[in-house]
C-alpha cells in the first residue's frame, strides 16, 4: 500500500489534464481511507456517510471513537477536521489539520482545506501558501488555480 503513494504522487504531479489527476487523486484518497482495522474502516464509512447526510457532530464523534482505537490515523483526522469546518469550529479543525499534515505532510486535500480555513478567517495571504502547497502535489485542481489567481495579485503584489 505505502509503496505504491510515492509512485501515485509522482503520477498526479506529472498528470496531462484534470481528469487523469482526479484519477490518480482519488487512488490516493482510497489508500488513505485504508486503517488495516475492520472495526476502524467501518466507523470510517459511518463518519463519512455521516459528513455526506451533514450530520457533522455524529461525523465528529466517530472520528473521535476511530482516535480511541487508531489515532495514528491521518485521514480521521482529516474527516474531523471536515466536521469541524462545517460546524465553524476552525481552531479545531486547524489543529486536526495540523496532525494530518505531521502524519502525511503530501494531504493536499488538508493543505486545500487549511486554505479555505484562512481564506474564511480574512487570513487570504497564508491561504494563497496552503492553496500552492496543495498545487504542487496535485496541479490540476482547477478550483484551486482559479482562487489562487484571483487572491494572489491582491495579496502578494502584482507582476511588472
Amino acid at each position: 500500500q505505502t509503496c505504491a503513494l510515492p509512485i501515485l504522487f509522482d503520477k498526479l504531479a506529472k498528470a496531462p489534464d484534470e481528469r487523469e489527476a482526479r484519477g490518480f487523486a482519488s487512488s490516493i484518497e482510497r489508500m488513505w481511507l485504508r486503517s488495516g482495522s475492520d472495526t476502524a474502516d467501518l466507523l470510517m464509512s459511518r463518519a463519512m456517510q455521516a459528513l455526506q447526510s451533514k450530520d457533522n457532530m455524529l461525523a465528529a464523534e466517530l472520528c473521535d471513537r476511530i482516535l480511541e482505537i487508531h489515532e495514528g490515523w491521518a485521514e480521521v483526522y482529516n474527516k474531523r477536521a471536515t466536521a469541524r469546518f462545517h460546524m465553524e469550529d476552525f481552531n479545531g479543525a486547524m489543529e486536526d489539520i495540523a496532525r494530518v499534515l505531521k502524519l502525511e505532510p503530501r494531504h493536499f486535500g488538508a493543505l486545500a482545506g487549511m486554505g479555505f480555513i484562512l481564506q474564511k478567517t480574512q487570513q487570504e495571504k497564508l491561504a494563497v501558501r496552503a492553496f500552492r502547497r496543495a498545487l504542487e502535489l496535485y496541479p490540476k485542481q482547477e478550483e484551486l488555480q482559479k482562487i489562487v489567481e484571483k487572491l494572489a495579485p491582491e495579496h502578494e503584489g502584482k507582476d511588472i
